[in-house]
């Protein structure tokens, strides 16, 4: 897929928890993971932009996306601390928080590329599997879009939400 469709497959995937958030009065993490998870949606095309790291290679696994998760999980512990005075329930909190947004913003990354026919390989080097469903084409301007709208529209409860409650 192209930046719209990554974006909106980004968004997409982390309504269900910024709803979730938002529903139990947490509207600012919700808001922060709504952020972060745009804000990552294109990490794993930077592979483009390293010579001898081949496309939909090693940054489209499951792996790369347990790492982005550990990354955004130990900035989100590091700010926890900060904020909380060293309070270990936030520090855990805000650094498991921040793991899943990670992790998730990286494999509907995964799972929108897995949308076309160059699909993905995402658990080498330890399983070969290549997967495709050969929906549609990551040109496909229609199909980058209608994830972006489908997706700003999903996640747009986490911004409206608390008005309606």
């Amino acid at each position: 897929m192209h930046q719209e469709g990554h974006y909106g497959a980004a968004l997409l995937a982390y309504a269900p928890l910024g709803v979730a958030l938002v529903a139990i009065g947490g509207q600012q993490p919700a808001v922060l993971g709504l952020v972060t998870v745009a804000a990552l949606a294109m990490v794993p095309d930077q592979d483009q932009r390293i010579p001898g790291i081949a496309h939909r290679g090693i940054t489209h696994t499951v792996w790369f996306a347990l790492v982005i998760g550990l990354a955004v999980g130990l900035a989100g512990a590091y700010v926890g601390n900060v904020l909380s005075d060293g309070a270990i329930r936030t520090i855990v909190l805000a650094g498991g928080f921040g793991f899943v947004v990670g992790t998730l913003s990286i494999l509907s990354h995964i799972a929108a590329d897995a949308l076309t026919p160059m699909g993905v390989t995402p658990f080498i080097p330890v399983d070969d599997r290549h997967y495709t469903l050969d929906v549609v084409r990551a040109s496909n301007d229609a199909a980058n879009y209608l994830l972006l709208v489908a997706g700003t529209a999903a996640s747009g409860l986490v911004l409206v939400l608390p008005t309606l409650l």
